[in-house]
């Protein structure tokens, strides 16, 4: 399966240690680190990802997927009092590697188009 999701957290962050870091000089804990921070999880777990302006997407099984959706979402809410989560699954049992399959059947399909 592949999951693209996006996390972001809002209000004062939950960590002590982040909100010591807004009282020394920032006025705001910032989105993109907070964003950073899951999307490191993510990377960090081993399985296919890829990183757009908008999603990250992972690819693997149900439980493993989720699990890692599940510790991004946690790293990000760090940052916030709560935390949004958008999530978009593909499940497609006994395919793998569909992460760039998909991408490049649809540039085949566009180079097609273009052809004609």
């Amino acid at each position: 399966m592949i999951v693209a999701f996006s996390v972001q957290p809002t209000g004062e962050p939950s960590d002590p240690a982040l909100a010591r870091d807004l009282a020394e000089g920032s006025d705001t804990a910032s989105v993109h680190d907070a964003v950073a921070a899951a999307v490191r999880v993510v990377r960090d777990s081993g399985l296919p990802t890829r990183t757009s302006a908008m999603f990250t997407e992972v690819e693997g099984e149900w439980d493993e997927v989720m699990e890692v959706v599940g510790r991004a979402t946690a790293e990000a809410g760090r940052y916030g009092s709560r935390v949004s989560l958008v999530l978009k699954a593909d499940i497609r049992p006994g395919h793998t590697g569909e992460l760039d399959g998909k991408v490049q059947r649809m540039e085949s399909a566009v180079d097609r188009l273009e052809s004609r």
